[in-house]
This record gives C-alpha cells, sequence and structure tokens, in this order.
C-alpha cells in the first residue's frame, strides 16, 4: 500500500479517506499494512481566538495557561524532556500503548462471563479493535513519536496533543470519521492513564504559575485540591449556578465559569485563555488586542477585601426605617470563619461539614470533627451563632461513603442527605457526638437537612437525645438545650411547615435544592437552566408559606441558599417577612447595602407585586427595575 499523506485544505488539515484504512461504512480494515507516513513535526489548529459563553458563578477576571483536566479526571500539564531522553521516552510510549492493549483485550475476554453472547460478541468486538488500534496504528503513534523527538514533549503530552489535533481534523472531515473520533478519545484516556502513573484520577498536579483549569466538570474533592496561589480560575463544560462546584469556587473567590458546553476538544494544555467570571465568558487564544483589554480590566478590577467590604463591614444591616437584620455567613472550611468576622458577619447561619469526607479513604474520627467545630468557633468568638449542618452527601457530591450511592437510578431522589446518615447510624452518631462536644465553646446550633416528614426530624431528634444520654454517663460536658433546627429544601416540609414549626427552634430554607425539587430541573444540568429560576412563583408560595407557619409558631427562619446573597433577591425576601439571611461572605457587604438603602413598607410592596405575577421571568424582570430604582448606580 502506497504511504499516507495528508492533503491540505482551505481551512486545515483533512485526512484522506484511507488515513485510518476506512472502507465505505467507516470501519477500519485492520489486515491491511500500513505504510510510512511524512507528516509534520507540529500540527496547526484551525482558526484562532474562541469565545464560548457560560454560566457566571463566580466574578473576576483571570488570564493564565490552560490546565485541562480530560473527561475522564486524567490532568496533563505541559512537560518538556531532554533531548537525551527522547528514545527513553518513546520507548515508554510503546510500553504504555502495549499495555493499553492488553487490558482491551482482558475487558474483551470478561465480557463473555457478564453478559448475553450478543451483547459480549458486540461490544467485546469494540474492545479488541481498539487493541488492534493501539497495536498498529503507526500514523498514531508516529505523530506522537515525533512529537516526543521534534518538539521535547513528555510522552503523556504529545498523546494529549496528538490525538486533539487529529479529532480536530476528523471533525472537520465528518461523517464516518466521528465515530473514530470517539474511539481516539476513549484510546486516548487509556494510555494517558498508565502514563500518568501513580497519580489518581482527577488529581490536581502541582503548577508552575498561574493556570486556568479546564474540565467537563469538576467535583467537590478535585476543588478542594485548587490552590488559589497558582490556580487563578476554572470552566467546564458542564454544572448550574448552584453546583456544589459553583459554591467552592465563591469559597474560594476565584473567577469560574460553568455550563460551557464541550469545549475541550478546542483547547490544548499551556494555550493561554481567559475566564471572565462577571460576564461568563472563556476566551481561548486571545488575539493581543483581546488579551490587552483583558489585561487592563484584570489589572482595574478591586480587590474582594477593599472595595465592597471594608466600608459597610462595621455598620449594621438595618432598613432606613430602623428595622435591623441579621447577616450571617455561609462557609464550607473552618479557614473560611475569619472571613466571615472580617466582612462583618453575625454568626455562622450554614456550615457545611461535606469537606471531611471530601477525598478521604475513611470515614473521618469523632475527633477530626470535633477540632473542626472547635476551630470554627475560636476564630467566630462565644456570642456569635454557628449553625451546623449535618452531613449533606448527595448526588453531586463524593466522598468515603458515597458508594452507598452509585448503584441508584436516580441519586437526588434516593438516598442522600439524612436519609443517608439514618441508614448509618454510627457515621451519624459520631457527627452528633462531635458537634455536642463543641456545643460547650460556643453558640452552636445543629440543623438537619433534606427533611421530607415529620417522622425523619422525629427519628433525628430521638438519635439526638440517645447520644446526650450517653454524654451524660461518659461525663463528657454539652449543652443540654442546644438549638435544633431543620432545612426547608423539597415541597413536602415546606406544605408541613405548621407541623415541622413545632418541633423545632429554627427554619432554614435551602433554596437551591427548593428550587430544583419543585420545578424537577436538576441545578447542575445546563440543558434545563431555564427552568431552574429561585422566583418561580411556585417555588415563591411555599416560601411565604414556610414564612407564615414559623411567623405563627414564633420561629426564627433563615434564607441560605444562594438566593440569599443575590441583591436582586433581597428586597423580595424581606418583603416576604424574613428578617435573617446567609450568604457567603464575599456578599455580605452587597446584601447589606440593598438592605440600608431599603424600607419594609417598599419589600413589603415588591413582594406583594412579585406574588401576583405568573412566570419567573416577569418576577425577574420586575426585580431587575426595583434594584436599580433602590441603587440607581448598579449594574445588574
Amino acid at each position: 500500500m502506497q504511504g499516507l499523506r495528508w492533503t491540505r485544505c482551505a481551512k486545515s488539515w483533512r485526512p484522506p479517506a484511507t488515513l485510518f484504512n476506512l472502507d465505505s461504512n467507516g470501519f477500519t480494515n485492520h489486515n491491511q499494512e500500513i505504510g510510512s507516513t511524512n507528516l509534520p513535526v507540529d500540527f496547526p489548529w484551525p482558526g484562532g481566538m474562541e469565545t464560548r459563553r457560560g454560566i457566571a458563578v463566580s466574578p473576576g477576571v483571570a488570564i493564565g495557561s490552560a490546565l485541562v483536566l480530560d473527561l475522564s479526571g486524567v490532568v496533563i500539564a505541559r512537560r518538556s524532556i531532554l533531548p537525551s531522553d527522547a528514545e527513553a521516552e518513546v520507548q515508554r510510549l510503546a510500553d504504555a500503548l502495549g499495555r493499553a492493549a492488553v487490558e482491551a483485550r482482558d475487558r474483551a475476554t470478561s465480557l463473555h462471563n457478564r453478559l448475553t453472547p450478543e451483547l459480549a460478541r458486540d461490544i467485546g468486538g469494540i474492545l479488541s479493535s481498539q487493541a488492534l488500534l493501539l497495536e498498529h496504528d503507526h500514523v498514531l503513534r508516529y505523530r506522537v513519536e515525533a512529537l516526543i523527538r521534534g518538539q521535547n514533549y513528555s510522552a503523556e503530552y504529545a498523546m494529549n496533543r496528538a490525538v486533539g489535533a487529529m479529532i480536530r481534523e476528523l471533525g472537520e472531515a465528518g461523517g464516518p470519521f466521528n465515530r473514530l473520533a470517539t474511539d481516539l478519545r476513549d484510546l486516548e484516556t487509556q494510555v494517558l492513564r498508565i502514563l500518568v502513573g501513580s497519580e489518581q484520577p482527577g488529581q490536581i498536579a502541582s503548577t508552575n504559575g498561574p493556570v486556568v483549569v479546564l474540565a467537563h466538570d469538576l467535583t467537590p474533592s478535585e476543588t478542594v485540591q485548587l490552590d488559589p496561589d497558582s490556580v487563578h480560575a476554572f470552566a467546564t463544560e458542564s454544572g448550574g449556578p448552584t453546583s456544589h462546584t459553583a459554591i467552592m469556587a465563591g469559597a474560594l473567590e476565584i473567577p469560574a465559569v460553568v455550563g460551557i458546553g464541550r469545549f475541550l476538544d478546542n483547547v490544548t494544555p499551556s494555550d493561554t485563555v481567559i475566564v471572565d467570571g462577571t460576564q461568563g465568558l472563556l476566551i481561548m487564544n486571545p488575539d493581543e488586542a483581546t488579551l490587552a483589554r483583558y489585561q487592563t480590566i484584570r489589572a482595574a478590577q478591586p480587590s474582594p477585601t477593599v472595595a465592597h467590604l471594608e466600608p459597610l463591614r462595621d455598620v449594621p444591616a438595618m432598613t432606613r426605617d430602623g428595622v435591623r437584620l441579621r447577616l450571617l455567613g455561609n462557609i464550607e472550611f473552618p479557614t473560611e470563619a475569619a472571613q466571615c468576622v472580617d466582612r462583618g458577619a453575625e454568626g455562622v447561619g450554614l456550615y457545611r461539614t461535606e469537606f471531611l469526607y471530601v477525598n478521604k479513604t475513611s470515614d473521618p474520627t469523632e475527633e477530626e470533627h470535633f477540632e473542626a467545630y472547635r476551630e470554627v468557633l475560636s476564630k467566630i468568638g462565644p456570642t456569635r451563632p454557628v449553625v451546623i449542618r449535618t452531613l449533606d452527601i448527595g448526588a453531586d457530591k463524593f466522598s468515603s461513603v458515597s458508594g452507598m450511592l452509585s448503584g441508584e437510578k436516580n441519586p437526588f431522589l434516593g438516598l442522600r442527605s439524612v436519609r443517608l446518615c439514618l441508614r448509618n447510624l454510627d457515621l451519624f452518631k459520631t457527627q452528633l457526638r462531635a458537634i455536642l462536644r463543641a456545643s460547650v465553646h460556643g453558640d452552636v446550633r445543629i440543623m438537619f437537612p433534606m427533611i421530607s416528614t415529620v417522622m425523619e426530624l422525629r427519628h433525628c431528634k430521638s438519635l439526638l437525645l440517645d447520644v446526650q444520654e450517653h454524654l451524660e454517663e461518659e461525663g463528657i460536658p454539652f449543652k443540654r438545650d442546644i438549638p435544633v433546627g431543620t432545612m426547608i429544601e423539597v415541597p413536602s416540609a415546606a406544605l408541613l411547615a405548621d407541623v415541622l414549626a413545632k418541633q423545632v427552634d429554627f427554619f432554614s430554607i435551602g433554596t437551591n435544592d427548593l428550587v430544583q425539587y419543585t420545578l424537577a430541573a436538576d441545578r447542575n444540568n445546563e440543558n434545563v437552566a431555564s427552568l431552574y429560576n429561585p422566583v418561580d412563583p411556585a417555588v415563591l408560595r411555599l416560601m411565604r408559606m414556610v414564612v407564615e407557619a414559623a411567623k405563627r409558631e414564633q420561629v426564627e427562619v433563615n434564607v441560605c441558599g444562594e438566593m440569599s446573597g443575590e441583591p436582586i433577591y433581597v428586597p423580595l425576601l424581606i418583603g416576604l417577612g424574613l428578617r435573617q439571611l446567609s450568604a457567603t461572605p464575599r456578599k455580605l457587604s452587597e446584601v447589606k447595602r440593598v438592605i440600608r438603602e431599603l424600607a419594609i413598607p417598599d419589600a413589603e410592596h415588591i413582594a406583594r407585586e412579585a406574588m401576583q405575577m405568573e412566570s419567573a421571568r416577569e418576577v425577574t424582570t420586575y426585580l431587575r427595575e426595583q434594584l436599580r430604582r433602590i441603587l440607581p448606580d448598579t449594574t445588574d
């Protein structure tokens, strides 16, 4: 067979149909020998600057080199080798290709023991074809080896760059080549996992200089590892405005954009990228004018600790007509407690404890819980309240116990949060013991998440009493009259608010989950982002119902979802009767500014008008107009 060559097209390099020996149906003929190639060392990418719009979840502008966390969680950073090490690197590539081929065949063989003969034949055939590609596709191997020898790239970086270029070119060709592109990405993942070796899937490697992490999605365990000193921003293909990843981006105070849609195939490691977390933009390979403009914007952007926060930090959250509100902070990690104090929070309204379980091989001990809670209390002070939410692991959160969720068909409607704790009493009691022990060090309050029935709440309170009795028997001090509350984040809890109010000391409305469960719209799914809206009339009616039930029983109500940190919603929440809001520390000053420019009668009028509207769009437009009236200089 004649040696393969690339044909030059007007806009890009495009492979001829014979490149991978495809027949007319798009299948590879592995019986034909592939001849020598004559390919350029570095392969051009079509197009230049590319801008993608997503969902802005953490404001600010960052510029840096792309650190690509690929679709399967393998980090491929740009790494060069010495020219003298090139042949050893080529051999390392050959060994990885051979091992990946063996593993593909082993998987194909194992299918015969687990699947029907028909499925085993079909899927096993695909895996066997992958093994043949890994062993005999000289085109792919040549391109990777050329980058190793010609550019002194490491084997994994050369593999990532070569496959990325080939996938782009196959996409231009279209038709049957799309199927081959998918196979290539799958093969790349298998080989990269072998080449990366000791690094665990999803581990974010250390970096030199500022980088922007790009990924399909980031799990909490991956986001925890982001070091703001080197990781200046991140952007993901999936995710929503209230996903766990978005919340953690706010906690880390780095710009972030999520829900962009597919873009990873269009970027390679070390490309220059810009993340505009204010406008929700990802700009790949910016031209000189765009780069200069954003460098100016970045230099001028205010420090989050100076611009908005300092002037309002020490003034009360009081309306123009003298009504005092309480502003609390939402925290994820103990280190954020100091931010609450620095930015004028009157306590912690939501202390998420899932970080204790993230990136662990075993469940945290009672002592680990206790030390974390005591650290927060020592920073907050003895008189400020700290509301500790018990474990709230769900479909979007991962930990040592998350394996209990992996087999569920619909984890969001399954064994999560309190339901998970009530099925694992040892785990639950360990946390309750630690919270009670910490209660002697400050104003601790305990909150149960995702309560959907009265019996669930009673079961939780009964377990709390059991733990108190055991501590008392052991002579361990604790506060017996610790306030107990429940989150209102599912419609059933809102509808039962009048009954639940008789059982607790406070409510906390978790708008993130309340919205998604009321509207049946996954908050992490960009495909239904248009449905997910916290001011949908159905959600507002449930919230009003909760506030009214709590008022009758003289129970405090807080709002701890992301809704309470957005200035546009503050007048509405106050108008509904809420007098306590909890938000991430960096948003407290903006919320306080709105409160101080607002009078209660105005807020109540805004709420009455909003409650009469029929769609979320109407409410949002109306609230935006009202915010501009209250704060004429606002850009919302």
